[in-house]
C-alpha cells in the first residue's frame, strides 16, 4: 500500500515510535527512524521487513538538527510523504517544584519540534498533493493529569497543531491528525511502573495493575503495534477524509 512512500518517525529506536515504523516498514514504505540508545538493533528489524531504512540522530530539541535531519531525509529517499512526529519525554512534579529546565525541555522536544519538522515537510507534500502527518500526542492531550503539567500542556498544543495543519490543508491530499495512547508499556511508563513498585513496596505485576486501575477501564495497556495500524490506516485510502482529529487509544480512559 505504501510502496515508494517514505515515513519519517521521530523518537523511532524503542516504544511506540518503533512500533508505528514497523507497522508502515509492512505496508512497504521507506523509514527513516530517530533517536537515541541502539540505533542498529531498530535498523535490522525495518530491514527484516523488507524495507529501506536510513537514521539520523537529531536532538529534536534542537531546530538545526531537525532541519538536517529533514534534508537528510529528502536526499536519501527523495521526500518525506508520512511525518510521524513522536519523540517525547516526560518530568513528575507539581508546578511549584517543577524545575524550570525540564519544562523548557519538554515543550520543546515533545511540542516544538513537531511544528519544526511540520513546517519543513508541508511543502514537498504540498507540491505533491499528497502526504500524512501523524502526532503522537497523548490522552494527556484531551485530560488532565496531577504533576504533569509540562506534558499535558505540550500534548494539548500537539492536539491543537493537528487541527490548525489539518484545517490549513483541509482542500489537499495532505492530512494531519493525531493518535492520544493511554498507558502503553514503553521504556518511559515501565520506570513509572519500577517507581510505583519501589515506593508502595509492591511487586512489578501489582504495581502495573494500580497503575491501569487508576485511569484505563479496560485494564489492559495499549502496544505499539495497535498504535503502529492505527497509523497505517491514517495513511490508507480509508483514511483519506480524516482530518484535524484526536483519536484515543486508551481503554476507556476518556470516556470515564
Amino acid at each position: 500500500m505504501l510502496a515508494n512512500k517514505t515515513a519519517l518517525v521521530t523518537g523511532s529506536t524503542s516504544g511506540i515510535g518503533l512500533g508505528i515504523a514497523k507497522a508502515l516498514a509492512r505496508q512497504g514504505a521507506n523509514i527513516v527512524l530517530n533517536g537515541f540508545g541502539d540505533v542498529e538493533g531498530p535498523k535490522a528489524e525495518i530491514a527484516a521487513l523488507g524495507a529501506k531504512v536510513a537514521y539520523h540522530g537529531a536532538d529534536m530539541s534542537r531546530p538545526d538538527e531537525i532541519e538536517a535531519m529533514m534534508a537528510f531525509a529528502a536526499a536519501e529517499f527523495g521526500r518525506v510523504d508520512i511525518l510521524v512526529n513522536n519523540a517525547g519525554i516526560q518530568h513528575v512534579a507539581r508546578i511549584e517544584d517543577f524545575p524550570v529546565a525540564r519544562w523548557d525541555a519538554i515543550i520543546a522536544i515533545n511540542l516544538t519540534s513537531a511544528f519544526h519538522a511540520t513546517r519543513l515537510a508541508l511543502p514537498a507534500m504540498q507540491s505533491a498533493n499528497w502526504g500524512r502527518i501523524i502526532n503522537v500526542a497523548s490522552v494527556h492531550g484531551l485530560v488532565g493529569s496531577a504533576e504533569k503539567s509540562a506534558y499535558v500542556a505540550a500534548k494539548h498544543g500537539v492536539v491543537g497543531l493537528t487541527k490548525v495543519t489539518a484545517l490549513e490543508n483541509a482542500t489537499t491530499g495532505v492530512t494531519c491528525n493525531a493518535i492520544c495512547p493511554g498507558w502503553v508499556l514503553t521504556p518511559l511508563v515501565q520506570k513509572q511502573v519500577d517507581a510505583k513498585a519501589a515506593a508502595l513496596g509492591l511487586s512489578i505485576d501489582e504495581a502495573k495493575n494500580l497503575l491501569l486501575g487508576e485511569k484505563e477501564p479496560s485494564m489492559q495497556f495499549t502496544t505499539p503495534e495497535e498504535l503502529g495500524e492505527l497509523a497505517v490506516f491514517f495513511c490508507s485510502p480509508a483514511g483519506a477524509n480524516v482530518r484535524g482529529v484526536a483519536w484515543n487509544m486508551d481503554g476507556g480512559w476518556v470516556a470515564q
